[in-house]
């Protein structure tokens, strides 16, 4: 005996799916960029990325290309707002905004978007874990399906010279990093990149969460890797930024919601 007929599926069309939003003038993109960039601090603050002053996100303005918005010094990421958001010039020098700028962590960020026309955003933070694995000088090893998004498409800086204050130190982080997506900066930390903020944002936490693994499955035993061929499957499958745009969106959700201030 069978049960009732069930409803018929519904079309695909008629179903939402976030896509990144096209744009119908440089200051509706420019706002956008501006918004997801204050949500992405707080996350990063409610993460625990934050250590002191140290840490930044920056965004390319989409209209003046050599110019970004970055994060006020000394303001706690978790109170950031879309109007405490500061715009600066290559050389670092505030165009926009009421605050300063960290000069040495923008001299880095300013090389990397100078070297990379690609990039919209680069975030870079002293998170613990990443320290942690940076400490050792270490790559990412393919042994969850996260950390194989990271598979030959990160690098490691294999230096450290102290509190990178200079543009020579920035073009040696950005001629490391090269075409990839991340990179281990040796005793310092981690820095991602990517085509949007919500993009560099996730490759972030989720390079931040592989650390916390690879470093937990070691301290546990001998991790299991994935082999070469099944990496790379997986790094082309879930490692693009179209990807990582989409795994952000319920964490933007989450903070333009949950926190609306962060929009004012």
């Amino acid at each position: 005996m069978h049960g009732p007929t069930p409803p018929l599926p519904l079309p695909t069309d008629r179903l939402r799916f976030a896509m990144p939003p096209m744009h119908e003038s440089l200051d509706d993109e420019r706002r956008h960029r501006k918004e997801r960039l204050a949500g992405a601090l707080r996350l990063f603050g409610r993460l625990g990325f934050e250590d002191g002053v140290s840490g930044h996100i920056t965004a390319r303005d989409p209209e003046y290309s050599d110019c970004f918005w970055v994060n006020p010094f000394g303001m706690p990421f978790k109170h950031v707002t879309v109007g405490d958001l500061v715009m600066a010039n290559e050389d670092g020098q505030v165009l926009e905004g009421r605050y300063h700028v960290n000069q040495a962590a923008f001299t880095v960020h300013a090389q990397v978007h100078a070297a990379r026309p690609d990039v919209v955003a680069v975030a870079h933070c002293h998170s613990v874990h990443g320290r942690a694995l940076s400490a050792l000088g270490d790559l990412l090893d393919p042994i969850t399906q996260e950390s194989c998004a990271f598979y030959e498409d990160h690098a490691l800086y294999d230096a450290y010279s102290g509190v990178a204050v200079d543009a020579e130190e920035g073009r040696r982080i950005a001629s490391a990093l090269g075409s990839f997506k991340a990179l281990v900066l040796r005793n310092h930390g981690l820095l991602t990149v990517g085509d949007s903020v919500d993009a560099a944002a996730w490759w972030f936490l989720s390079m931040e969460r592989s650390c916390q693994v690879q470093l937990t499955a070691r301290a546990a035993g001998r991790p299991v890797l994935i082999d070469h061929k099944q990496a790379v499957a997986t790094r082309e499958q879930a490692g693009g930024d179209l990807v990582a745009w989409i795994n952000y969106q319920p964490l933007w959700q989450d903070i333009s919601r949950s926190e609306p201030d962060l929009l004012s």
